[in-house]
């Protein structure tokens, strides 16, 4: 069965950096459409980048400029790069399977990686 775990959130000041991971089991990765998305308590749910089976990548204009999604298929994983964060980053994030960009529906996500960025 699809699995997939996430890793690297943290506690962060204002304008520092992240790396989350996210390593994903129990099917062809390569072919999917994968992406992020974050929840923050209070707040609805919301897509943050993609990244296709071609390597092409989309993403929401909150976090354009900051933050790069990429994927490494011969090791199953999923990449965010968070850069410049700002407190209103602070979400728990996950990866999931999406049928097409960033905005599109996600599926079989993670248990998320919490990211906490203080002022």
């Amino acid at each position: 069965q699809v699995q997939l775990v996430e890793s690297g959130g943290g506690s962060v000041q204002a304008g520092g950096s992240l790396r989350l991971s996210c390593a994903a089991t129990g099917y062809t990765y390569s072919y999917y459409c994968m992406g992020w998305f974050r929840q923050a308590p209070g707040k609805e749910r919301e897509g943050v980048a993609a990244i296709d089976s071609d390597g092409s990548t989309s993403d929401a204009d909150s976090v354009k400029g900051r933050f790069t999604i990429s994927r490494d298929n011969s090791k199953s994983t999923l990449y965010l790069q968070l850069n410049s964060l700002k407190t209103e980053d602070t979400a728990m994030y996950y990866c999931a399977k999406v049928d097409t960009d960033y905005r599109g529906n996600y599926a079989a996500r993670g248990q998320g990686t919490q990211v906490t960025v203080s002022s």
